[in-house]
């Protein structure tokens, strides 16, 4: 029996975007006041996490030019909890991997694992700090604002929890992920706002992306106001989020996972899949069986996430770095984001075993969709029931018509 065909579609998204990165950097160092806040000669801590967030290092090097206008010297610290294996090379080279290089920024990159505690929360958890960025004459604490992949809440991922998780390193992920999703969902805007009060943090920046993936806003806040303006923005990135054109999906073919995608490898939020003890799976998308074929080289070995699929294949297997995947899950203790899925040759015997597994459902009539990652969902391909469905929605581009799987002579789907 022959493959279901795929037809190429694209949807369209709610899109504005910024057009001048620089320009608005520099509008928003204004306004801030950063000529009261920067003098000359000081070194002034720009943070930059392991996200894959757009024109990130675009977004740095803008920062650290403004930085040096005021005759001060900028310097970025990987801000990250256990990527990168938890060392402080493997984060240099996370960052690597998104473009943030000292060449490309033009200031020094300084890693280190060293965290100071600079206090402790109501209910007793430490609070740390970089000790770079803590030795600093100032911190710029910068962050995407966006859903979080485990957890809903007035605040998610943004500045508090770059402030937190991030600007406390591996210890304060430790000591955050001991109280397991009530650290993150419950505890972290408090260790945040105490490691901002603490420090020496002159302002925070606060990136929010389009449903393409494209830079939407960048706002500079007050210490005093990155609690209050960050729950507004999560709001304005809920607005903004893709999702996938359908909710009931037999089968997700998704191209690649990795780190620069998201921090769960898959965003959850898209997938409909969190598979966090004691945290209620999403009610959509409803997806019965998940193919992840392939992960990303930015990873570097990272595969956290494959637990959320059902499938996989000896080519995403063969590039696990164990060591880095399980210092990562492990520090977060949600184990089952790591568990390996059943492990079949190439995509053709992935997906034939998910149609073999669909039951009750000739072939033909599977509801599949591939994409190339959970970040970039505008262009794919849907089978034929799903793309009657959709081919005539005004939101809906036809790219290409239905065709047979050309799988490449590996056995794998060749690239978007």
């Amino acid at each position: 029996m022959s493959f279901p065909k795929l037809a190429k579609i694209k949807q369209t998204f709610q899109a504005e975007s910024l057009k001048d990165i620089p320009g608005t950097i520099k509008d928003e160092f204004i306004r801030v006041n950063a000529d009261k806040k920067i003098k000359p000669g000081m070194e002034i801590a720009i943070t930059a996490g392991s996200r894959g967030i757009a024109n990130i290092p675009l977004i740095v090097k803008s920062v650290a030019d403004e930085i040096k206008k005021r005759g001060a010297k900028p310097f970025v610290i990987p801000a990250m909890g256990s990527h990168g294996g938890a060392t402080a090379d493997g984060q240099v080279e996370v960052l690597k991997g998104l473009g943030i290089t000292e060449e490309f920024t033009g200031c020094e990159i300084r890693s280190s694992m060293d965290a100071v505690e600079v206090g402790v929360t109501s209910a007793g958890i430490p609070v740390y700090v970089d000790k770079n960025a803590y030795n600093a004459d100032g911190i710029i604490v910068m962050g995407r604002v966006k859903p979080h992949t485990d957890f809903k809440n007035k605040i998610e991922s943004g500045i508090l929890k770059m402030a937190s998780i991030g600007m406390g390193k591996h210890k304060q992920a430790l000591a955050l992920h001991t109280y397991g999703i009530k650290g993150i969902s419950e505890m972290m805007p408090e260790v945040g706002k105490i490691a901002i009060r603490k420090s020496n943090v002159l302002f925070g920046i606060a990136i929010v992306e389009n449903a393409y993936d494209e830079t939407a806003i960048i706002e500079a806040l007050e210490p005093t106001r990155i609690e209050e303006r960050e729950k507004e923005l999560l709001q304005k990135a809920f607005s903004l989020m893709p999702s996938l054109p359908v909710n009931d999906i037999d089968i997700l073919v998704v191209d690649e996972i990795g780190k620069n995608y998201s921090g769960t490898g898959m965003d959850t939020n898209i997938i409909g899949r969190i598979r966090v003890l004691g945290v209620k799976e999403p009610e959509k998308p409803n997806i019965k069986y998940i193919i992840a074929s392939d992960l990303s080289e930015e990873s570097h070995g990272n595969a956290l996430g494959i637990g959320l699929a059902d499938l996989t294949t000896k080519r995403l297997v063969e590039k696990i770095d164990y060591q880095a995947m399980n210092e990562n899950v492990i520090t977060s203790t949600f184990l089952d984001r790591a568990k390996i899925p059943i492990i079949l040759d190439n995509d053709r015997e992935a997906l034939k075993a998910a149609l073999r597994a669909n039951w009750g459902i000739a072939w033909e009539g599977a509801r599949i969709v591939r994409i190339p990652n959970t970040l970039h969902i505008g262009e794919l391909y849907v089978s034929e029931t799903i793309f009657n469905e959709l081919k005539n929605k005004e939101n809906i581009e036809v790219l290409e018509p239905l065709k047979e799987i050309d799988f490449d002579e590996e056995g794998y789907f060749r690239p978007m």
